[in-house]
């Protein structure tokens, strides 16, 4: 035991308290026929719980963790720290990129050395932890030799370098039984055209993506491969822009039926979008995966990754989840990170347990107006239509006959309501 978390006692459910705990998310509570926890599946990322300094755009670090540092010992007390807040928060799940777990090495086989020797630690932790891994990835954004892209970089050597270090952290998650292996495109975009071939460095993603899949059953990996959309930030244009974007680029490359997709409350803002729209349209093409829980500053133009506290955006998210039938292989991953100003251990187990309440809140919500049915009684009454005989027959039929029904039956369409206000009306009664 490491005393970073010394005096704070593992978090309960009690309404009531008015001091470190659960008011709103009981694991156990039965929810829809399954405890709550097995609905939400939360999980911890480990960069920004344990690995991020408490920098912003224009200041850097202002967290002095213990574990800061570039050996093996501090990436183990890291890891020691980690499992702890794990057990106080009793989360079912963690994720990690290679970077947040293992020293940066002076050689890629002295990294690979590092980050299996890391691995088996989490392994030998996991034996005796409750909390096991939802998904793994790469971090093929922060050096410096990823400057120009991972899989879409000009040069060859960085290309290869990204594939060995994607099969090295896909072997890792299969080892340590992680339920899905994620993909972000941290810099797969460009900042200039005069100097980009978008057609090249749109092939290589492909065929980066491809050698994913085909790796995946090579070796057995039964979990999903997932893709996170990530649009404007960092580069001016990511080729993984939004769900619209990434299901063309997958059809492309005849990935739909083999990857999904792990949704970002705060990408999904900065393509422009909602959550809920991301989630849906996810679901409506069949590769609703996973998500990222969080939020931006919406008075901020950046992606702030702030944990979530509004709970009727987070009802409207999982109302989204329950219609694509919940969670699979996926869960509720916080990709969320402490102000730079909020230096204590406390605010790290004060963070996530907010966001866990707000989310059961969100949820709870969600529910309840799944099992009311009104929401989904009056979109169903808007497009009654479409189900009758002769709307079927036109959908099979042709301009031609189409225009001659019109003109010998003498339609005229009248504007029916939307009922907005009275929909969002409804959604007040629950949130």
């Amino acid at each position: 035991m490491t005393d970073f978390f010394k005096g704070i006692t593992p978090l309960r459910y009690d309404p009531s308290s008015t001091d470190l705990a659960f008011r709103h998310y009981n694991p156990d509570e039965i929810v829809m026929g399954k405890r709550m926890e097995e609905h939400l599946r939360f999980a911890v990322a480990y960069w920004h719980s344990f690995a991020w300094p408490g920098g912003d755009p224009f200041g850097g670090e202002t967290f002095e963790r213990p574990w800061f540092g570039n050996t093996m010992d501090l990436a183990r007390m890291k890891a020691d720290v980690a499992f702890e807040m794990f057990d106080l928060l009793n989360v079912p799940f963690f994720c990690w990129h290679d970077a947040d777990i293992r020293p940066e090495g002076d050689s890629f086989a002295e990294s690979l050395r590092n980050f299996e020797e890391i691995i088996d630690y989490f392994g030998a932790k996991m034996d005796g932890a409750k909390t096991k891994l939802l998904w793994g990835t790469a971090n093929m954004f922060s050096h410096r030799r990823f400057m120009s892209g991972a899989a879409t970089n000009p040069d060859p050597d960085v290309f290869a370098w990204s594939a060995a270090t994607v099969k090295a952290c896909m072997d890792a998650t299969h080892k340590l039984d992680g339920q899905n292996y994620v993909l972000w495109g941290g810099r797969e975009g460009y900042e200039t055209l005069l100097n980009t071939d978008m057609k090249r460095e749109r092939q290589n993603a492909g065929r980066f993506l491809q050698m994913a899949v085909e790796y995946k059953h090579k070796i057995g990996f039964k979990g999903a491969i997932l893709v996170e959309p990530k649009p404007q930030e960092p580069s001016k244009h990511q080729y993984d822009y939004d769900v619209a974007t990434v299901y063309g680029f997958l059809k492309d490359f005849g990935l739909e039926d083999e990857v999904q997709m792990n949704i970002e409350q705060g990408h999904a803002i900065l393509a422009g979008h909602s959550f809920e729209h991301e989630l849906a349209l996810a679901s409506s093409l069949g590769i609703f995966g996973s998500i990222d829980m969080n939020r931006n500053d919406y008075q901020s133009g950046w992606d702030t990754d702030q944990f979530p506290n509004n709970t009727p955006e987070v009802a409207l998210a999982y109302y989204e989840v329950i219609k694509a039938g919940g969670f699979k292989t996926g869960g509720t991953n916080f990709d969320a990170k402490l102000r730079r100003q909020s230096l204590d251990a406390q605010d790290l187990i004060a963070a996530h347990a907010g966001a866990m309440d707000i989310c059961a809140r969100g949820f709870k919500a969600a529910v309840a107006m799944t099992e009311d049915g009104t929401l989904e009684a009056m979109r169903q009454d808007r497009y009654a239509g479409w189900d009758t005989s002769d709307a079927k027959a036109m959908l099979a039929s042709d301009f031609s006959s189409i225009a001659e029904r019109v003109a010998s039956t003498g339609i005229d369409p009248a504007p029916r309501s939307g009922k907005q206000e009275i929909l969002e009306n409804i959604v007040n009664r629950f949130v």
